[in-house]
């Protein structure tokens, strides 16, 4: 189906993802879970155990995209698709979310240093009860890494909204040796596996 308005929700606070989104002429609107920054998270994101980074990506994309259609019913918006996303970092099958704190952060940059890791994002699209899930994985190489640039990159970038604690478009740019896959999916939205998606329920692309 076509829509008149040719227009999406993105339920997300992310400006990447909004920039992304641009890149490719998708209009949309914010659609926001929570009022308010005081309020409590409407999504518990701890991982289960011995949950796999595919399982909890997967997991909770669908589970943002479940409870945005139910925000948007309960505020009676005009039914449009909504976008969702989700990303962690993957290192040795353990999930990288985001850092607590410096300390944590540390410690992942530290871990990721002069190996490989995966970035796995994971899109959904909610429209009429309805859910579809897509899963980018991006292998992305480091350099060694030294303290002291661990510590200027963390203090310098950022980093404690990032998963894995680093923004491939900031500092940590200069570590990459090598990336295998999607770089807009490290960046937190694939836009080869959304454009899909979002064709699929009647959004054209360019338009």
């Amino acid at each position: 189906m076509a829509f008149t308005e040719n227009q999406i929700y993105l339920a997300s606070r992310s400006l990447r993802r909004r920039e992304l989104l641009k890149q490719i002429g998708v209009k949309y609107k914010i659609l926001l879970m929570r009022e308010t920054l005081s309020r409590p998270n409407d999504i518990d994101e701890t991982p289960l155990h011995d949950e796999s980074p595919n399982d909890y990506v997967y997991r909770i994309a669908n589970t943002k995209a479940e409870a945005s259609w139910l925000r948007l019913s309960q505020r009676q918006l005009p039914s449009l698709p909504i976008l969702v996303a989700d990303t962690v970092v993957s290192l040795d099958g353990c999930i990288l979310g985001k850092p607590k704190n410096q300390e944590h952060a540390e410690e992942m940059l530290t871990a990721l240093s002069g190996r490989s890791h995966q970035v796995l994002t994971a899109i959904g699209v909610a429209f009429k009860n309805e859910i579809q899930v897509r899963l980018s994985t991006t292998t992305v190489r480091f350099r060694e890494i030294t303290a002291q640039e661990i510590r200027y990159c963390i203090n310098n970038d950022k980093a404690y909204d990032k998963a894995g604690a680093y923004a491939i478009q900031g500092l940590a740019a200069a570590f990459i040796v090598e990336i295998c896959g999607s770089y807009s999916g490290v960046k937190g939205l694939p836009l080869f596996e959304t454009s899909q998606l979002l064709e699929e329920v009647g959004i054209e692309i360019f338009k």
